[in-house]
């Protein structure tokens, strides 16, 4: 079960002080989807990791709402420009969080991989609202952004390249593209540098390229 508290957090780009929800505690059930889609009993904490100022629609985790936190002028123009203008004109959805947390990190310069993880919680987000259109339309931007991650050697820790090119595979089949998941499923033995501890991801590419199923063990 999911345990949330109010917390008040101080915007950094138009310095609007603001309530928020933020998670205390919480509890899985089930193991994880194929695509590390980790749900809760109960309340589903995804949309209350990241938070958004009510007045200016940045977006961020706790942390990006303290002091430390870098505003640019180029990232306080594209707020004010794209996300204001949208806020306060409907219950903003986890989703969108997450969407506008993804692009508040590119607008911020961070690096693919992190703008990806924001990316496939907004897909993991549309699978508990229900959305499908958007689900899958996160799931394509989420792959696209771990690809560019993974075309630099510097972009992903090598202990971690095999799991995401996995990852990469099971969007792409996820939204119907059989071709390309094959291919990415297909690279994952290259990036193997340890066969004890990463068997499983051999395993999990072979069964999801071969017989997908929907729940990993």
């Amino acid at each position: 079960m999911t345990t949330l508290q109010q917390i008040e957090l101080q915007c950094p780009v138009c310095e609007t002080r603001f309530r928020s929800q933020a998670v205390v505690s919480t509890n899985s059930f089930g193991g994880k989807r194929t695509d590390f889609h980790e749900r809760a009993a109960g309340t589903q904490p995804l949309p209350y990791l990241v938070h958004t100022c009510n007045r200016c629609g940045y977006t961020g985790a706790e942390r990006d709402f303290t002091e430390e936190a870098e505003v640019t002028p180029i990232l306080r123009e594209h707020v004010w420009s794209e996300l204001a203008p949208v806020i306060g004109k409907a219950p903003i959805t986890g989703s969108e969080k997450y969407e506008a947390a993804a692009k508040v990190a590119e607008w911020q310069g961070l690096e693919p991989r992190h703008v990806a993880d924001l990316l496939l919680r907004a897909a993991w987000c549309c699978v508990d609202e229900g959305d499908i259109e958007a689900e899958r339309f996160f799931r394509r931007k989420a792959a696209w952004a771990f690809e560019k991650a993974l075309e630099s050697w510097d972009g992903v820790a090598r202990e971690e390249r095999a799991v995401l090119t996995y990852l990469v595979g099971e969007l792409w089949r996820r939204v119907g593209d059989a071709k390309s998941a094959r291919d990415w499923f297909d690279k994952v033995p290259a990036e193997i540098v340890e066969q004890a501890t990463q068997q499983w991801v051999l395993d999990a590419a072979r069964q999801q390229r071969d017989c997908p199923r929907e729940w990993f063990g």
